[in-house]
């Protein structure tokens, strides 16, 4: 919602300076500007293939592909598998002709669903409560980044708040998570038989931020938020709410990672001498294992895998 001078809910602000026609993710090359998982380690993508051949699927869909990092690795390392990327900006050059490419998710997937670091870039709105004690739409203009109060909350937002981010003092604010549950659902309807993988960085009921996760990136480096459509706008997930929302089972990427057979364990000091490359690559893998699964960075990121069936209820 925009008015005359400008003024727009954090949520449509947002979700112009990332999707719109100038937007961020129509133009940028995502890995110029952060790193994630994927580009951390082909070890990620090898994990994930553990995960496909352990749920006994055939095809991968990979939601918000980029450059499609993910869906090279995993066709290198599995030419069997069917892989697609569902992806605003045009297909990569470089991505195998073995994969396909497309802007929407197919209809009746039979496989497993993954969307890795995305939905902390699903627009949401943003509320705080005021000094009199009402929580409002925080509204801002994108020209200028100035925000204020706007209009009070409608009811289903104030319900969310209320079960999953109850805010009580005067200035605290909230990230309403019910636009990435919206979107998530709806993706994981498009899945006949099979999964549904959200790896993303988030929050619990007992832990959310105070002033709330918003920031922006450019180049690698955290920024002042920016509108300008130059920068990422990202903010961490409610997971339990997306649990909540869509049902399975929430762990940790440190976790499942180690469950996968992703470990940081170093190699034999006699493998130096008997083979001081094949010891050289070996260290290498630990140390993108150890990033991997750190607990304080990538490796606290969540997983949340829901089993799908088209009988399903609740999407």
């Amino acid at each position: 919602m925009t008015s005359a001078a400008g003024w727009m809910t954090w949520r449509a602000a947002w979700s112009q300076a990332l999707y719109g026609p100038a937007g961020f993710y129509r133009r940028a090359v995502p890995r110029d500007h952060f790193r994630t998982s994927v580009h951390a380690s082909p070890l990620f993508a090898g994990a994930l293939l553990e995960l496909a051949r352990e749920l006994a699927v055939d095809t991968v869909v990979d939601v918000g592909s980029g450059d499609g990092e993910l869906l090279g690795q995993l066709h290198g390392m599995a030419p069997d598998l069917r892989l697609v990327g569902v992806e605003l900006r045009a297909r990569p050059p470089a991505l195998p002709a073995g994969v396909d490419w497309t802007s929407e998710i197919p209809d009746g997937v039979d496989g497993l669903l993954v969307a890795n670091e995305l939905l902390d870039d699903i627009a949401c709105d943003v509320v705080e409560r005021d000094e009199s004690g009402v929580v409002r739409q925080v509204e801002v203009q994108p020209s200028t980044g100035r925000e204020r109060l706007g209009a009070e909350l409608d009811e289903d937002v104030s319900a969310w708040l209320d079960r999953w981010w109850p805010i009580q003092e005067p200035g605290q604010r909230a990230e309403v998570g019910l636009s990435r549950e919206d979107f998530w659902a709806a993706a994981s309807a498009r899945v006949r038989t099979g999964w549904c993988l959200a790896i993303d960085y988030g929050h619990l009921r007992d832990n959310r931020p105070r002033r709330g996760s918003m920031v922006s990136y450019r180049d690698g480096r955290l920024r002042p938020l920016a509108l300008d459509g130059e920068h990422d706008v990202t903010a961490a997930v409610a997971m339990d709410a997306l649990a909540d929302r869509v049902g399975g089972s929430l762990g940790s990427q440190h976790q499942m990672l180690r469950s996968l057979g992703i470990g940081a364990t170093r190699p034999p000091l006699d493998l130096a001498s008997r083979d001081p490359a094949a010891y050289v690559r070996a260290l290498a893998r630990v140390g993108e294992a150890a990033e991997l699964t750190d607990a304080a960075g990538l490796g606290g990121f969540h997983w949340l895998l829901t089993a799908r069936r088209r009988t399903d209820v609740g999407a």
